[in-house]
């Protein structure tokens, strides 16, 4: 699950710190990555031990927000696309997916990780039609009138805006509601919302533990029901299959029956006139 996703693209926010774990470093753990450090895999690892489908999840959000994306871009008509919070480059990246239906398809990558913003630059040299933004979702306004996003983005035209599993590292004291509906706000009509949440609702034990993980970490996990979690859609409307476990959400493959519960929610919403 990505962080916080600020600044010019060649300064950073602060140092990069190797001390405390990060989540997007963790995240990178949980996808079998090698972009992170031992206190990173030593959190995870705790993670897992009392979240055993958190590996298993991660990949299931990677896989929602890949179908999320060719849906905007292909159906939604979308060319433009703001990731917040986008976590270490994985690939397929999003602008690789998007433009494999559009080549087209222009994204802004935005993170507050100084060593996700390095290696997103480093696998976007020469990328057309991206940017790498070093922001932070907690300032919203920051974001939309950074250069960097608006030499990408053109917010007289849809977009598509990503915040795939990264609301549920904003506190309630951080006023997330207010943070995503000032990126809402700021969309035209056709525009998009994709986000995905971690909940604790579909196990006995509310996964309160695990997420008490992130306390050592750079940011703290905020599980957060279905019904809170369809607040953050506000006006837009939801395409079907509605708010749905990501691994619900238009599967391309059957859902295996057996499969363990994936505690992260998804969807995929318009704005309509």
């Amino acid at each position: 699950m990505t962080s916080p996703g600020g600044g010019d693209r060649r300064a950073s926010l602060h140092e990069i710190d190797t001390s405390r774990p990060h989540p997007a470093r963790m995240y990178d753990y949980f996808l079998g990555g090698k972009d992170h450090y031992e206190v990173d895999q030593a959190a995870a690892e705790k993670f897992m031990a009392m979240a055993p489908e958190v590996r298993e999840g991660v990949r299931a959000n990677r896989r929602f927000l890949h179908r999320a994306v060719r849906h905007v871009v292909a159906e939604g008509g979308v060319r433009q696309i703001l990731d917040v919070g986008t976590g270490l480059p994985t690939e397929p990246t999003v602008h690789q997916v998007a433009q494999a239906v559009a080549p087209r398809t222009r994204v802004a990558y935005v993170d507050n990780d100084p060593i996700v913003s390095t290696h997103s630059m480093a696998l976007l040299d020469g990328a057309d039609g991206t940017s790498v933004v070093l922001a932070d979702l907690r300032d919203p306004q920051g974001i939309l009138a950074h250069p960097e996003v608006r030499r990408v983005i053109d917010f007289e035209e849809p977009v598509a805006l990503l915040l795939v599993a990264v609301v549920h590292f904003l506190a309630d004291a951080d006023d997330p509601d207010g943070i995503v509906a000032t990126l809402r706000d700021a969309l035209p009509e056709g525009s998009y919302l994709v986000l995905s949440h971690a909940t604790g609702d579909l196990h006995e034990d509310r996964r309160e533990d695990a997420a008490a993980v992130y306390n050592s970490a750079s940011a703290t996990m905020n599980l957060r029901s279905h019904e809170r979690v369809s607040d953050f859609f506000g006006d837009f409307a939801l395409v079907d299959p509605g708010l749905v476990r990501v691994t619900h959400w238009r599967p391309e493959e059957p859902v295996r029956p057996n499969a363990p519960a994936i505690g992260i929610y998804g969807g995929v919403a318009r704005k309509d006139g």
